[in-house]
């Protein structure tokens, strides 16, 4: 697998990341270990995870570092300050909850440090002001728990400020990005390049949507059909989101290639994108992710999926960060 710089530093991943939002809860122990070591097989490094939840997936994750992928064959980013998820998410920049959340995750991850750490969105007015959030950062950096810091879920002005105000250099900030969740297209790319920022892209199959499964009817087993994750599907599922997925499908009908294949490729090579972010249920659906890492778009099916795609540029903005 194709590996690239992130941003301006020298911190290199895989062009395509796992997430690990699912294990410990919808992904058991042997889907884990058996979607790691996939993942490393294909040449995968960028591994990410988030302190919001529970723990499951941290818990999980650390169990298998040492059994099946050596720790040091892995790029770990772990996103800090946000507890919940979908409509109960609360952000908390604050240096107390940010210190908290690295060294909570550290302890799950059975590790002492992650190579990337990423400081989540500020919610409003009633935030921890950045120069609080940031100076956390600095601290994880200086005692070697964080080997690089950068933002996730910031829009373009709020990236910029940060790295701006930043005392050591941000290299990253990851946010939604796919062909039906376009909002970081408007600036975010521009700002992000001019700070020196890498993009990693998340949720770049739009919860499982480009996919196409949701075409025709509701998986019983799928996200759109389960209480904890149907908010990752359902922004994605108004008519205009249909009109991209018929485009996806029509373009991979063309190439015979699937769906999710032209999806991901889509995402993992727009500009300033140093990863794509994908998440599985299972084994067999990472998989089915890796197995398209060779593809690579033609310029007229890219230009086509753009010009149709153009209508989702709102779609994804975080509330409160335009």
């Amino acid at each position: 697998m194709e590996t690239r710089r992130v941003g301006r530093s020298g911190l290199r991943v895989s062009r395509l990341g796992l997430g690990t939002l699912t294990w410990g809860r919808d992904t058991d122990e042997h889907e884990a270990s058996d979607q790691l070591r996939a993942f490393a097989d294909a040449g995968g490094t960028l591994v990410s995870s988030a302190a919001s939840g529970a723990g499951e997936a941290e818990e999980l994750l650390g169990a298998l570092l040492h059994d099946v992928v050596p720790r040091r064959e892995l790029v770990l980013a772990l996103r800090v300050g946000a507890r919940g998820l979908g409509r109960a998410r609360r952000t908390d920049g604050s240096r107390r909850a940010v210190l908290a959340d690295l060294d909570a995750s550290l302890a799950r991850l059975r590790t002492d440090h992650v190579d990337l750490l990423l400081l989540d969105g500020h919610g409003g007015p009633d935030g921890a002001p950045v120069e609080e959030s940031l100076s956390a950062l600095e601290d994880a950096q200086r005692s070697g728990r964080a080997r690089y810091a950068g933002l996730a879920e910031h829009g373009a002005w709020q990236a910029a400020r940060a790295a701006a105000l930043a005392a050591t250099p941000l290299v990253a900030v990851e946010v939604e990005h796919s062909l039906v969740a376009r909002w970081a297209d408007v600036d975010l790319h521009e700002a992000a390049g001019a700070a020196g920022l890498g993009l990693l892209a998340r949720s770049p199959l739009g919860g499982g949507v480009l996919t196409g499964k949701y075409r025709h009817a509701l998986p019983a087993d799928s996200r759109a059909a389960s209480p904890h994750l149907v908010h990752v599907v359902e922004p994605h599922l108004d008519p205009l989101a249909r009109g991209v997925v018929e485009a996806v499908c029509t373009a991979a009908d063309g190439l015979e290639r699937s769906p999710l294949e032209v999806a991901l490729a889509w995402a993992a090579d727009r500009p300033g994108v140093a990863s794509a972010v994908t998440g599985a249920r299972t084994a067999a659906q990472l998989r089915a992710a890796l197995a398209g890492d060779d593809l690579r778009l033609p310029e007229q099916i890219r230009a086509a999926l753009d010009e149709v795609s153009a209508v989702r540029t709102a779609v994804g903005r975080p509330a409160g960060r335009v």
